[in-house]
């Protein structure tokens, strides 16, 4: 459903990606995952077509990207940033609306609207308020709502709760697998954050300085690293151990 073929990009004469390959399967939701700076958000954005390849292709339903369809095919896309990319001058409504209105959907998208609050677990009278007069989750589901709100068949996600507070964290991410689960959408999630990346991917794509150094489920990195720079990647993640009632230290995520 989603694909890219033989990528590569450069900024001011340095290349940043690639070449690579990455294929994200209908109804899965497929992890970029690495260090900052590896190229995960630079392959989203060439994804979601706000930036162009140096060479290579992009593929929505077997349809080649280009700079002539590319607003036609971001009917297919839903686009949720780090910080939920807001504007501050526009109310929650109106900015879920934004994209509707320019697609001339607008009658449909508010059929959409009530299932999509209760699924995100948003409240109504939320819609009315600026972005200023919400809190930090509630900016996320706003956001996610108005990547949903016109049906697209996939979702890209760029950090879209790393800023956020652990505890809310963790609410927004079991919300969103219920919704990623339940919509059967294709979606592509980049992070860093390893419990993330194991608790809501299908398929993990793990990158490295531009290049992806392994492909597969959470088990084949943890069982089968494929590079040195996986083992560490995961090595650096270490678990965080509660003491039980007999005084035996476990790990609260297994």
């Amino acid at each position: 459903m989603l694909s890219a073929v033989q990528i590569t990009k450069s900024f001011a004469g340095q290349r940043v990606l690639g070449p690579l390959d990455v294929e994200c399967t209908k109804g899965q939701t497929t992890i970029l995952l690495g260090l900052s700076g590896c190229g995960k958000s630079t392959l989203l954005r060439l994804l979601m077509g706000l930036t162009w390849p140096d060479s290579g292709t992009i593929s929505i339903d077997d349809t080649t990207l280009t700079r002539e369809n590319v607003l036609a095919m971001r009917r297919k896309l839903g686009y949720v940033t780090q910080d939920g990319g807001l504007f501050p001058h526009l109310t929650a409504l109106d900015n879920i609306l934004l994209a509707a209105r320019y697609f001339k959907e607008e009658a449909a998208a508010r059929e959409r609207l009530g299932p999509l609050l209760e699924m995100t677990k948003l409240q109504t009278d939320m819609l009315q308020r600026y972005p200023s007069e919400l809190s930090g989750g509630q900016k996320q589901r706003v956001s996610m709502i108005r990547a949903l709100v016109l049906d697209p068949g996939i979702v890209l996600l760029d950090e879209p709760m790393g800023a956020l507070d652990p505890m809310i964290r963790a609410d927004l991410q079991s919300d969103l697998k219920t919704i990623f689960t339940d919509l059967q959408k294709t979606v592509v999630l980049v992070t860093h954050d390893l419990a993330e990346a194991a608790f809501l991917g299908d398929h993990i794509v793990m990158m490295n300085s531009g290049h992806i150094v392994q492909k597969g489920s959470f088990t084949d990195l943890v069982r089968n690293p494929a590079a040195p720079f996986v083992s560490d990647f995961l090595a650096a993640q270490r678990p965080i151990h509660w003491p039980s009632a007999d005084g035996e230290l476990s790990d609260p995520r297994s």
